[in-house]
């Protein structure tokens, strides 16, 4: 038998994964040696970030780490100055948000962008109503904001057609959030979605988010509650000064080593499942877990 007839199935002659299965097989979302500056300010330096399919990835760090500026570069908002993004495997360029729609890329902002003088169908269709001949197609508007909201479990709005005004933070929350699950988006950005949200609306967003998971959806939330952070997510990566200083999936910490990597840019804990083990070893290294340690530093 030849070479070619013994290679695996989606291999290469040479037994080396085919480029369509190498595809397959990456994150939904990649970003490669990221930078950003703004003038002499050095907002992002060279991070690397993976965001997988199906699952919740919380990204972390202190005020002033450069969050805000990595969702709004994702988001098309701000364009890298070096490094490369990588969607479904493949080289992108996101130039601007329309970019990252098309993609299937929805931002979700801490003030939700929502219209508080419309109600919710409106809300969930604004810039995408849908017409029968040259008039608003009501019925049909209605009856699939209210099969999203339905299939997303989101029990607690008395009506469609209530204005988004009346409704409590946590329903503004699913709101904005069906409605980038009606545009079919593959990636959902959530910036601080629990913020001022009491402990019921808390627990009804991060629902939320664990379904958009189960559904496939690739999830990024930031949020400065390291309790919510531990109850949702499945993978943390955490930047310190604008560089991307430990990636992992949640297991890999605990809550001090978290609070360690976004003030300091390093720990010294052992982690859960590590053995005793310490953190991150020498500069530019990795420590157990895959946990990166962030360049120019080592162990006091």
């Amino acid at each position: 038998m030849d070479a070619s007839a013994a290679a695996a199935p989606g291999s290469s002659p040479g037994g080396l994964p085919s480029a369509a299965t190498a595809v397959a097989e990456a994150p939904l979302l990649r970003l490669r040696g990221i930078t950003k500056r703004f003038g002499p300010v050095q907002a992002l330096t060279e991070i690397d970030l993976d965001v997988p399919a199906g699952q919740v990835t919380a990204l972390a760090g202190d005020n002033g780490a450069g969050k805000s500026v990595a969702i709004k570069t994702i988001s098309g908002l701000w364009r890298p100055d070096e490094g490369q993004i990588y969607w479904e495997g493949r080289p992108v360029d996101i130039e601007d948000p329309d970019v990252a729609a098309d993609l299937g890329i929805t931002t979700v902002y801490q003030d939700l962008a929502l219209c508080d003088n419309l109600d919710i169908v409106q809300n969930m269709f604004l810039g995408r109503e849908l017409l029968r001949g040259r008039v608003l197609d009501e019925d049909a508007m209605e009856t699939r904001a209210r099969a999203t909201l339905a299939d997303l479990s989101v029990t607690t709005v008395r009506s469609v057609r209530q204005p988004v005004a009346s409704l409590s933070g946590g329903q503004r929350q699913s709101v904005a959030v069906a409605k980038a699950v009606m545009a079919n988006s593959k990636l959902v950005i959530m910036d601080e979605p629990t913020a001022a949200l009491g402990v019921a609306q808390t627990r009804m967003v991060l629902d939320l988010v664990r379904r958009l998971a189960e559904r496939g959806v690739a999830v990024v939330i930031i949020s400065h509650n390291l309790n919510d952070v531990f109850a949702v997510a499945d993978r943390i990566a955490i930047l310190y000064l604008g560089r991307m200083v430990a990636e992992a999936p949640v297991s890999a910490f605990d809550s001090q080593s978290v609070v360690d990597y976004m003030t300091l840019g390093r720990s010294e804990r052992g982690v859960p499942g590590s053995n005793g083990d310490a953190g991150p070893a020498a500069a530019g290294g990795a420590g157990p877990h895959g946990l990166r340690a962030p360049e120019g530093e080592g162990a006091p």
